[in-house]
């Protein structure tokens, strides 16, 4: 058993995140296609994707996708719900560019948000085609992803 407190890991574990989708044809064309996140184990009804080194798994469950409530957010209306990934700064910018380029909608416009604060960084939201919202983000420091 690890003496590491879950607050700050030696090596930070893959975290594992189960969603609803309207269709795993769908999910598979936005997840595997557009996102580029390798598939893993599938069934009928649900499929794996390597997201960033990370397990998400696209379960069909119509009734339950999408989000519903938004918080503010330095002046962003941010769904509550919404699950992400924090990328290099060069990264973030080329994901940013390939959504663009897709025609992505953007919920929220890609942008810097907490400008001249401990927190600043880019961020950009977006909606899956089941509804389920994603925020990438990225700081040009990222030891002050948890700076007070």
């Amino acid at each position: 058993m690890s003496t590491t407190s879950a607050a700050e890991p030696a090596v930070l574990p893959p975290f594992h995140l189960a969603f609803p989708v309207h269709s795993i044809a769908a999910a598979r064309e936005f997840y595997g296609e557009l996102l580029g996140c390798p598939e893993g184990r599938s069934a009928v009804d649900w499929v794996d994707f390597n997201f960033y080194g990370h397990q998400i798994v696209a379960h069909l469950a119509p009734e339950e996708a999408g989000h519903r409530q938004t918080s503010a957010v330095d002046g962003d209306a941010v769904p509550v719900r919404h699950f992400g990934v924090v990328l290099p700064m060069e990264q973030w910018q080329a994901a940013a560019d390939k959504l663009k380029q897709a025609g992505m909608k953007f919920i929220i416009e890609p942008h810097v948000r907490f400008k001249g604060e401990v927190g600043e960084q880019a961020t950009m939201f977006f909606l899956d085609p089941s509804g389920n919202a994603l925020e990438f983000k990225a700081f040009a420091n990222l030891a002050s992803l948890f700076a007070k």
